[in-house]
């Protein structure tokens, strides 16, 4: 018998305080197992209570007379398929007063079971021992079922009702019955049960009913309304000894064997709340993370084969969950309740999951395309506490010397982004200054699957690579080179630029010079000058520009671009000195008064200007009158103000478009 030890809190310990559980003693049955009877056919025989010297005549052994019927085990009594003779009236259960065999019987060796019912008897023969103990188990499960579905449904205390849980529990465990039933009718009763009595069931009783159904779900799944009560206690009592002691087989054996969590989303529920009752225990990102490690087993390879995605699928779920609370927590204005650090703590605890099971070789070419196609939501890939621990799992993924499976950082199809382009310089995602994807560059220039098709495709990323280049990122440097070489680039420019960038580095500058030895071309190409277009990478600095602009010939710029980036007025020092340039775009930099003050007295080639969303004010934008050939200026989400830009107007007589929306002179 499962026993309960002590008093309001204590249970017994079923499992080890690790997370993989041990073998308990629990009651079992030992003997021969039988299928259950649910009709067939039998020999019947009716006796009555025998009140006269004829009736017991009539019912001796010699005398019976015996009929063969179908008898059908219904869920309500025992009845027959032909309603006639000794079977004219159904035998409900609740009038069995007992069924056993009959030991003593005659030399034929009939094999006989015997039903008490209130006036008599009814006898059952079988043609041999086997069939007939089928019988008699199949009657008492039959008649058990229906015993505990009336009293439980009627039980009121909170105390009985765990009681004749527990019975029940004992009595499948212990029945010589091999059917999914003898498992399954006692969780569909107690869900059942559950969902009606959830008012008066104590704390205390909520937690021996847990420890009843224990060892019925190490080889069962729990019921969704199980799933749903064995939810509520991880969420109002994570730290219970129940989590770890009796939950941790039954989510293991969810895991290992659950084949569509689609059909069961409470079952998937009740595992991502284990798996925050498990983070909620000290140090609990490394309790849930031994756990994800306990499920790969300590193999080379999972023996598993669903682990992995079953975890996948919780804990894409329960990232989705995440933001969908946070969401509606700022939709109905209940900032105040909303508790930022631990939404926090429940995020990273799933991105560390992805981090461990990443850590399995057999398990990361499953795991990088099952996140190739990136399947978390929008919020979450703008969010820098998601993206910054899902980079331990990409480095993972990355490092894997298989070309299938680093591969899957770059976007699923062709024209798709993936992880290689959300982490890229100038990204959404991109929060260190290039490095992560420095790495992931380096990988993937050195993979040995179609090279010239990859750096094709990076023709449209070559200011990231540019800018890591210039600071003297290696791989970057490579990549140039390699895009020289392989002739990706069609545009004259753009290889100028290119040329100029690996020169601005010593490294850079050795590479080139090898790559010059091979290539005649690009020798005759740099001996035209440098190029008449540059646009630097967005989030280049002063010193990125500075490096760039002192690295070769720029005597033939015409056109620069420093739009998005992050260049201020210290860079006007480094402008002055281009004398043919035209066009100049700092749209959306930190250039100021300062700078536009100094460009103005130098850079009177000027044709094009554009300023939008910068933080120059009238002192600056004043001197803008030095500019004799301005044709196009873009005074667009300045400080201007009406009076300057009247008189901008009659100071530059060139002047053919000028924008000034969102500005005082609008």
């Amino acid at each position: 018998m499962w026993k309960m030890k002590g008093m309001k809190h204590d249970v017994v310990k079923w499992f080890t305080d690790s997370v993989n559980a041990t073998e308990t003693h629990r009651p079992t049955f030992c003997g021969p197992r039988y299928k259950l009877i649910h009709e067939g056919d039998i020999q019947v025989c009716r006796l009555n209570h025998t009140r006269t010297i004829v009736s017991k005549i009539m019912n001796s052994k010699y005398l019976r007379r015996w009929e063969c019927h179908r008898i059908v085990l219904s869920q309500n009594d025992i009845r027959s398929a032909s309603i006639i003779g000794f079977m004219e009236t159904p035998i409900p259960y609740s009038s069995i007063e007992d069924v056993h065999i009959i030991s003593r019987w005659d030399a034929g060796q009939k094999f006989c079971i015997r039903i008490t019912i209130q006036d008599g008897s009814l006898l059952l023969q079988a043609n041999n021992s086997h069939l007939r103990d089928q019988w008699l188990h199949s009657i008492q499960w039959k008649k058990h079922m229906y015993k505990y579905e009336k009293l439980l449904k009627n039980a009121r205390r909170p105390e009985v009702l765990v009681k004749e849980i527990k019975n029940m529990i004992d009595i499948s465990l212990t029945t010589a019955i091999q059917d999914a039933s003898v498992y399954q009718f006692p969780l569909d009763l107690v869900s059942e049960l559950l969902q009606q009595n959830a008012d008066f069931i104590s704390r205390v009783a909520h937690e021996n009913i847990i420890v009843a159904l224990a060892p019925l779900l190490e080889n069962n799944h729990p019921t969704q309304e199980i799933c749903d009560f064995f939810s509520k206690h991880c969420k109002n009592s994570p730290r219970s000894s129940i989590v770890i002691e009796l939950f941790t087989p039954v989510v293991q054996r969810i895991l290992k064997h659950n084949a569509d969590f689609g059909k069961f989303p409470r079952m998937r529920t009740f595992v991502q709340e284990y798996i925050q009752a498990l983070n909620c225990q000290n140090d609990g990102l490394r309790v849930v993370q031994n756990f994800v490690k306990s499920m790969h087993g300590m193999a080379s390879t999972c023996p598993h084969p669903r682990v992995l995605f079953n975890l996948v699928a919780v804990c894409l779920a329960a990232i989705y969950s995440c933001y969908e609370e946070k969401k509606s927590s700022m939709q109905e204005n209940v900032d105040a309740d909303f508790d930022t650090i631990e939404w926090e703590r429940k995020l990273i605890c799933y991105t560390g999951m992805f981090e461990s099971m990443s850590g399995f070789e057999d398990w990361r070419s499953i795991l990088g395309s099952l996140l190739q196609p990136i399947p978390f939501p929008n919020d979450a890939i703008a969010h820098e506490v998601f993206t910054l621990h899902m980079k331990p799992v990409l480095l993972n993924i990355i490092e894997d010397e298989h070309c299938e499976i680093h591969q899957t950082i770059l976007g699923i199809r062709e024209g798709k982004e993936g992880w290689f382009h959300l982490y890229c310089p100038g990204s959404i995602a991109c929060d260190d200054e290039g490095e992560l994807w420095g790495v992931m560059l380096k990988k993937l220039i050195n993979c040995c699957c179609r090279r010239k098709k990859f750096l094709t495709s990076l023709s449209k990323l070559t200011g990231p690579v540019m800018l890591l280049s210039l600071r003297g990122t290696e791989s970057a440097m490579e990549v140039l080179c390699a895009m020289l070489e392989l002739d990706v680039v069609e545009n004259n420019d753009l290889k100028m630029q290119m040329v100029t960038t690996l020169q601005s580095t010593c490294q850079g500058k050795r590479m080139y010079a090898d790559l010059c030895e091979r290539q005649i071309a690009l020798r005759e190409l740099q001996q035209k000058g440098g190029p008449k277009k540059l646009t630097l990478p967005s989030k280049s600095t002063d010193a990125d520009l500075n490096k760039m602009l002192s690295s070769g010939s720029f005597g033939n710029l015409e056109c620069l671009s420093l739009a998005f980036t992050n260049v201020t007025s210290a860079c006007a020092s480094d402008l002055i000195k281009l004398p043919s340039l035209r066009y100049l775009n700092l749209w959306s930099t930190q250039f100021g008064d300062t700078g536009l003050q100094l460009i103005c007295e130098h850079l009177q080639k000027l044709q094009v200007l554009n300023l939008c969303e910068t933080p120059v004010t009238d002192k600056g934008l004043s001197t803008l009158a030095f500019l004799k050939n301005l044709r196009k200026l873009n005074l667009n989400s300045t400080s201007l103000s009406a009076l300057t830009f009247e008189g901008l107007k009659e100071k530059l007589p060139a002047l053919q478009e000028c924008d000034v929306r969102y500005t005082d002179a609008w």
